[in-house]
């Protein structure tokens, strides 16, 4: 049987032994080198290693380039790094760079032993734990190279234990990437426990995050565990993490900081053992200025932050996506459209998109009904969808013949939109009426230009 093949790179005598104990009397083959500059000579000679394991003892920048050179001789061989820097930032700064997990010294062997776990080294199911890691996020359909970084960026931090904060606007799917990083994780055979602090009351919320016991209050005639209790060994996912109550994110902050709970009415702290997943569409430092959202609960949750970009910022993510739903849709109850014609494809990548992939899918649910073709044409598009095309292809003209004015066509459209919104007493109906668009596309355009 063919041994893995280890680089250590360490000018430390003690690393090697202490590597050796962590693979827990495994063989494997461990190469050694002293010098960032010798390891990298063997990386180039070796074609079939295994992992490699760096330590930081030559300085951060020496393991940066090991680091480097091996994402580019294979993207997928796992990189442990040993770092003389224990902050939170120095690992997410690792595993930005790619390094498949960063443990800060002095390192213990059980440390090692946990990581080197992780990339399943010694499985003999190897090949399906693997495609089982890639295919988590395999549900979310993309072919833009933002998406396909994001995609490699979750993975990577799933093989960590760090809380996440997934950020993006409604309908861009961050709930998927949660159940993807759960699924990548060492935790995916625990409970994923999802809670959506917007559609929860608030005098409820509490409760249901946090558990209560009997008697706790009028209506609580028997004890119930909350979700981080039931999120035990696994992940939990709190959507809409900036709708929640001041109250509750001082409890919150205090669960994240000591990893201990207090059901309502009872005397004792329950310890947790979970990974917290935060995913919000509000501008949460807006809301930390506004005095609506803690900055010390901020820091926690943003340990590592996911922006998941709107789909109008990946207009080559349109067809794909939605080609999968027309699969979905003729799997499911027999659709007759095959695809989408260019004229047609056009159109959809001109729109903007304010209900992301939800808006997609729901105007694919119309076609299925409204087509009887097997190509979609532009004709069979919904009007909104027409029409805001029509409308930005209309307003470039428009602005065109402004320029003898001496303004640019950004110039003059920030000028459009501050002359209706001032016409129209700040009224968005009102504004957009004037302007012959959609409201979501008029807070669109003020956002782009912070009006």
């Amino acid at each position: 049987m063919h041994l893995p093949i280890l680089l250590l790179i360490s000018a430390d005598s003690n690393t090697k032994p202490l590597l050796e104990q962590a693979l827990d009397g495994r063989r494997a083959t461990i190469l050694t080198a002293a010098t960032s500059e010798e390891g990298l000579r063997l990386l180039k000679e070796q074609a079939d290693l295994a992992l490699i394991v760096c330590d930081e003892s030559q300085g951060r920048i020496a393991s940066q380039v090991v680091l480097s050179q091996a994402r580019r001789i294979d993207h997928n061989l796992p990189v442990i790094i040993l770092g003389t820097d224990g902050s939170a930032k120095a690992a997410v700064e690792a595993l930005h760079r790619g390094a498949t997990d960063y443990l800060a010294q002095p390192v213990t062997t059980k440390d090692l032993q946990t990581s080197i776990h992780k990339v399943h080294l010694f499985e003999a199911t190897e090949p399906s734990a693997q495609k089982q890691r890639s295919s988590a996020f395999d549900q979310i359909v993309s072919q833009s190279p933002q998406m396909t970084l994001l995609k490699r960026l979750a993975t990577e931090v799933a093989q960590t234990d760090a809380t996440v904060l997934i950020t993006g606007e409604s309908g861009t799917g961050k709930e998927l990437f949660a159940h993807g990083i759960h699924a990548s994780s060492p935790r995916s055979k625990g409970p994923f426990v999802a809670l959506n602090c917007a559609g929860i009351p608030e005098q409820l919320l509490e409760s249901e995050l946090f558990g209560y016991q009997r008697g706790a209050f009028t209506d609580a005639k028997q004890a119930k565990i909350g979700r981080f209790q039931q999120a035990e060994g696994g992940t939990l996912f709190l959507d809409e993490i900036g709708e929640m109550s001041a109250s509750a994110q001082a409890k919150l902050l205090r669960v994240l900081e000591t990893r201990q709970v207090d059901p309502l009415g009872d005397t004792r702290s329950i310890h947790v053992n979970i990974r917290v997943i935060a995913a919000t569409n509000e501008d949460l430092p807006a809301q930390i200025k506004a005095g609506r959202f803690r900055l010390d609960l901020y820091y926690r949750l943003n340990v590592y932050q996911l922006r998941i970009p709107p789909l109008r910022e990946r207009p080559e993510d349109i067809e794909p996506i939605l080609i999968s739903f027309l699969e979905a849709a003729r799997r499911d109850h027999g659709c007759r459209i095959k695809g989408i014609t260019p004229a047609a494809l056009t159109i959809l990548q001109a729109h903007d998109w304010p209900g992301n992939v939800r808006e997609l899918h729901n105007v694919v649910e119309g076609l299925t009904i409204t087509c009887k073709d097997e190509m979609i044409q532009p004709d069979h598009l919904p009007a909104s969808v027409r029409s805001s095309g029509s409308e930005e292809s209309n307003g470039e003209v428009e602005k065109m013949s402004l320029l003898a004015f001496g303004l640019s066509a950004q110039e003059m459209e920030k000028k459009l939109l501050k002359e209706a919104l001032e016409r129209a007493g700040g009224n968005i109906s009102e504004a957009s009426r004037l302007l012959k668009i959609t409201r979501n596309t008029l807070r669109y355009r003020m956002a782009k230009y912070h009006l």
